[in-house]
């Protein structure tokens, strides 16, 4: 008997298991939230996630700023950014009859004064894949349309930028 699954709004895509095409899913909603106490400078938040992944995980100014314990909207940004292109590239890879074996991809994002207040203007995807029977020109062109279509990049009004290579 096969298992049964979930809807994709309550469990994610990840609870979709390899019994659905990840092309099908129409609607996905999950939520984040936080709560904050105190003052720009010297109060203190909690980040948390539906999945549990962060639970009143600890976020500040000081966190943000000045390289403190915790973390920060920018470094949560950079790890969804990464987590989804390299996703979106699996997708693509093997829609091209492709499969990695390994990909790392960090997602450097860049905060800068804009006014009064900031603005995320850049983030830099680096990844490092290992994908064997893909050439160069195939890889470039796929990790290209893997960028332009990670539902992240597609959220962010920032300048995105790549670097990509294959792996030996």
């Amino acid at each position: 008997m096969r298992p049964r699954h979930r809807h994709p709004t309550r469990t994610g895509i990840a609870g979709c298991g390899r019994y659905h095409n990840p092309r099908r899913i129409r609607r996905m909603k999950t939520t984040g939230s936080a709560v904050w106490e105190g003052g720009i400078k010297d109060g203190r938040g909690a980040i948390s996630t539906r999945s549990g992944a962060l639970s009143a995980y600890p976020y500040g100014f000081a966190s943000r700023f000045e390289g403190k314990p915790g973390t920060n909207p920018e470094e949560l940004i950079g790890a969804a950014h990464a987590g989804c292109f390299t996703m979106a590239l699996s997708l693509i890879l093997s829609e091209a009859q492709l499969k990695a074996t390994h990909m790392e991809t960090t997602a450097e994002v860049t905060l800068d004064k804009d006014g009064e207040g900031y603005s995320i203007t850049a983030v830099h995807l680096t990844l490092r894949a290992k994908v064997p029977g893909a050439d160069a020109a195939k890889f470039t062109e796929l990790t290209s349309k893997a960028k332009a279509g990670c539902p992240v990049s597609k959220l962010l009004k920032a300048e995105i930028t790549l670097d990509a290579q294959l792996v030996d």
